[in-house]
């Protein structure tokens, strides 16, 4: 690397960790976080979205967990020291010396030159900071950019080692006594030779050591895709992915440079095996939140890595306190192909929380949702028609009659058409802080397909009388069925701004839509939101789903008809189904397809599963994607089932990534079958 794109590196690096430090003061501000530090060493303060105080929140608590564990083993020891590598802007050994827990080790951070002096400064002309450092001393010599009694911050560049160990020794490190590394998202930047040797040196020099990671991971599927092109576009590429892909890459690069022990985690399992419940039930109630997906996708994109020798007792703060989840990928029976579906210019489509419905013969009605609208990020209020001629679909843009404030720009509804002409819309919401939104009837001519481009008009209309309070709710299902006779909709589960998931139901007699009472027999399903639902056999199919505990669920229930009322039915599989949510679902000859959703699973995403009633036999296939030039999400997406050509048609799709922006995807996607559906 030449000294200008070095320094050009550099610059991208630091910006990273000031943006971190940024998000983390949000989070503190928040309650994610107790640190009172963090606001004097962030320098700008900006208010972030739930989803990043979550992520920031499990990346802290992943390197306090790891950082108070070695403390704790060591305290009987006369002296240790911490080693942090590109530590920036954290507030670590402030918040260690303001608990007491550095009576005897010695904290080295290290960045590059400029952040280092500048980190130095800000230490000099805080009180609250300089008071807790003490008096300093030895700066200026060298690297050294602050030295106090147990401080000691220098400014190198981390890949350069050998300069590394020579400031290192002049700032008193001692080789002899039990050392904790330290890397929060720092070796990735690195050349992968680079990062290695400073790995493999640690091993070499530091007879008792322990080494913590946290960084990225899976860069492969659709999020991991994305993720990568973030950092792209900053400039600062992840280069380990390109060699250490996933946890176990990384478990084997610790191991084979001379590390004898290592566990490794990526954040789902941290934050279910190794955060107490109660922790977890605080941090998931401090602020309206709906973004689950991501959330799910963040933590199974990033890991903590914990490796030691020489250590006595042995350093294990990865060991689970309760037993994880069985989280076994599924052996796959074979692939399915993607290809677009011949829609790039219906923009209109890339969206996600939207429904989509079969309203008439080779005719979609498509609404709400988030994405794109005149060109900008947002709630999207107008309607898409797709219909299918020649064989080839068409999109059409189908505005209101009139702008209808009832509508209400709504995510995670219901749309169910009960004729040629109408259509009932439940429950959804706008912001997640606010009561879930009512009923409304979907008007639409009986011709759509035979119209012309500017001749399908949708009319909203109020639904008398107005919904019950019970039924304002999101991400729940709404199914046709049949009770002597008579057609019903059953809605259940969900959430609302009260209450995260909802296990209730409700019979909704469809002629006037009045809640009717239907006895229930059976073993009660677990509450559940994100779940599917599909009529079958005049009851309901309801799978998986995302339960009180914020976990995926694996359950399979059939919903159905007695004479005096309807039961409640366990439905086995075998192998078992795979958690998972946020995933859609229909019925064909007997076989229940599950397509795409969200598991913990880190190593593959949902494809296809395909449930036989029947036997209960159980086969998942993965998506070939080969065909597309762009990364699919499965999840937030609606989909529509053609059994005579034997296709999914995959609408819309994606989420907000992180930090990393939001991907939608970018047009309907179609997925053939025939090749899985057999007939006998």
């Amino acid at each position: 690397v030449g000294s200008g794109s070095a320094v050009s590196l550099s610059r991208q690096v630091q910006g990273t960790g000031g943006s971190s430090a940024v998000s983390k003061c949000s989070a503190a501000a928040r309650g994610y976080i107790q640190d009172r530090f963090l606001r004097l060493l962030a320098g700008r303060r900006r208010r972030r979205a739930p989803l990043i105080h979550r992520g920031y929140y499990i990346r802290a608590r992943a390197v306090d967990h790891c950082v108070q564990h070695f403390l704790l083993k060591t305290q009987s020891l006369p002296r240790t020291q911490i080693l942090s590598l590109g530590a920036g802007f954290d507030s670590l050994y402030f918040r260690l010396k303001d608990l007491g827990l550095l009576h005897h080790t010695v904290v080295y951070e290290v960045d590059f030159p400029d952040v280092a002096c500048q980190k130095a400064t800000l230490i000099k002309g805080m009180k609250e900071l300089s008071a807790l450092v003490g008096d300093s001393g030895g700066e200026g010599l060298g690297a050294i950019a602050f030295s106090g009694e147990d401080y000691k911050l220098l400014g190198v560049d981390l890949s350069e080692l050998s300069e590394l160990e020579r400031t290192l020794e002049e700032a008193g490190l001692n080789k002899e006594i039990p050392t904790l590394f330290m890397a929060e998202v720092v070796l990735t930047y690195m050349e992968n030779s680079r990062s290695d040797a400073l790995i493999e040196w640690a091993a070499e020099h530091f007879p008792q050591a322990c080494f913590l990671v946290y960084e990225q991971v899976q860069p492969g599927d659709a999020f991991g895709r994305v993720m990568q092109r973030h950092f792209l576009q900053l400039g600062t590429a992840l280069q380990a992915l390109a060699l250490y892909p996933d946890c176990r890459a990384q478990h084997r690069r610790f191991l084979a440079k001379g590390w004898t022990e290592c566990s490794v985690m990526d954040m789902n399992e941290f934050f279910t095996c190794c955060i107490p419940e109660d922790e977890q039930q605080r941090v998931q109630t401090l602020e309206p939140f709906d973004e689950y997906e991501e959330w799910h996708l963040k933590c199974s994109h990033y890991f903590v890595l914990a490796a030691s020798k020489g250590m006595e007792p042995p350093w294990t703060p990865l060991l689970p306190s309760v037993t994880a989840p069985c989280w076994a990928g599924p052996a796959v029976a074979g692939s399915v192909p993607a290809v677009c579906a011949g829609l790039s210019a219906a923009p209109g489509l890339r969206r996600y929380g939207h429904h989509s419905a079969p309203v008439q013969p080779h005719v979609i009605l498509t609404t709400g949702g988030f994405g794109e609208e005149d060109g900008q990020h947002c709630r999207v209020r107008g309607f898409h028609v797709l219909r299918r001629r020649a064989g080839s679909w068409e999109s059409v843009c189908v505005a209101l009659n009139t702008p209808d404030p009832r509508w209400g720009e709504r995510l995670y509804h219901t749309v169910t058409c009960l004729s040629d002409t109408l259509a009932l819309v439940v429950g959804g919401r706008t912001s997640p802080s606010s009561a879930g939104l009512g009923m409304l009837w979907l008007k639409f001519p009986k011709s759509c397909n035979a119209a012309g481009p500017g001749d399908v008009a949708v009319e909203v209309g109020s639904v008398q009388p107005a919904a019950e309070a019970a039924l304002l709710r999101w991400r729940h299902s709404t199914t046709e069925i049949t009770f002597k006779g008579e057609q019903f909709l059953f809605v259940y589960g969900g959430r609302s701004a009260l209450q995260p998931v909802l296990g209730d139901w409700h019979f909704l007699h469809t002629p006037e839509l009045s809640c009717t009472a239907i006895a229930v027999e059976g073993p009660v399903p677990e509450s559940r939101h994100s779940h599917s639902a599909c009529s079958w056999q005049g009851g309901v199919l309801i799978a998986g789903g995302l339960g009180a505990a914020e976990q995926p669920l694996a359950s399979v229930f059939l919903l159905r008809e007695l004479e005096g009322g309807f039961q409640w039915q366990t439905i086995e599989t075998h192998p078992p189904l795979v958690p998972r949510y946020s995933h859609t679902a229909h019925v064909h000859e007997g076989k229940l397809l599950l397509v795409g959703g969200v598991w913990f699973h880190a190593s593959s995403v949902p494809g296809i599963t395909v449930i036989d009633l029947m036997t209960g036999l159980c086969l998942d296939y993965v998506i070939d994607v080969e065909h597309l030039e762009w990364p699919l999400m499965l999840h937030n997406h609606s989909s529509v089932f053609l059994p005579d050509e034997k296709e999914l048609l995959v609408i819309g799709g994606g989420g907000n990534c992180f930090s990393f922006g939001t991907h939608l995807n970018p047009e309907p996607v179609v997925l053939s079958l025939s090749s899985i559906l057999i007939s006998p």
